[in-house]
């Protein structure tokens, strides 16, 4: 699965730049981190639990930072194993400073999950990831802000990630209702 998408904060670059490379920061931002190490500042590692919708996955991920230019790009190598599952994800960001002050952040994702989870489908797994994308982007978002940010200037941004929306097929996807999914009266 590819991913792209743009976010605006109303923060220095400097301190964007901070946040997206400073582990502690990134590990915040991942949703299910058990724990994190890191063994140096181009490599570290987590345990992490992903929802899956009924069910979640146990991951032991590892983290690589392929390239840099600081303060405006960096690539990010990450591996996962876990039971049933292999996941390859690159991705990438761009910082700029934006017009009228604060950053504009573009990023990229190629996502490759193999094994039973993976045979799910592009279907059944695209709404998965884009509801990853926007606790992340969210978390970032306030990461930012902790760090001396405003907060976001443009919270939706344009991923089609807030939507549940694939660039490439632009269907709707309704989240799960909250609660039982089945009536309990009259039993």
């Amino acid at each position: 699965m590819n991913l792209s998408g743009d976010r605006r904060f109303e923060a220095p670059r400097d301190t964007v730049w901070r946040v997206l490379n400073d582990p502690a920061s990134m590990a915040q931002t991942m949703p299910g981190v058990e724990s994190f190490d890191v063994p140096d500042d181009r490599h570290w590692r987590a345990h992490v639990k992903v929802p899956l919708g009924l069910g979640s996955l146990r991951m032991s991920m590892s983290f690589e930072k392929l390239e840099e230019r600081e303060p405006e790009f960096a690539k990010l190598h990450a591996k996962g194993d876990g039971v049933g599952a292999i996941l390859n994800m690159n991705t990438s960001f761009h910082l700029s400073d934006a017009d009228g002050g604060g950053t504009d952040m573009h990023w990229e994702a190629d996502v490759r999950i193999a094994g039973p989870v993976g045979s799910m489908g592009q279907r059944v797994l695209q709404p998965i990831v884009n509801q990853q994308v926007t606790q992340v982007l969210t978390a970032l978002d306030k990461q930012v802000q902790e760090a001396g940010g405003k907060g976001p200037a443009d919270p939706e941004g344009t991923s089609g990630a807030q939507e549940g929306l694939n660039p490439l097929a632009p269907e709707s996807y309704e989240p799960e209702p909250e609660g039982p999914t089945t009536s309990t009266e009259g039993s």
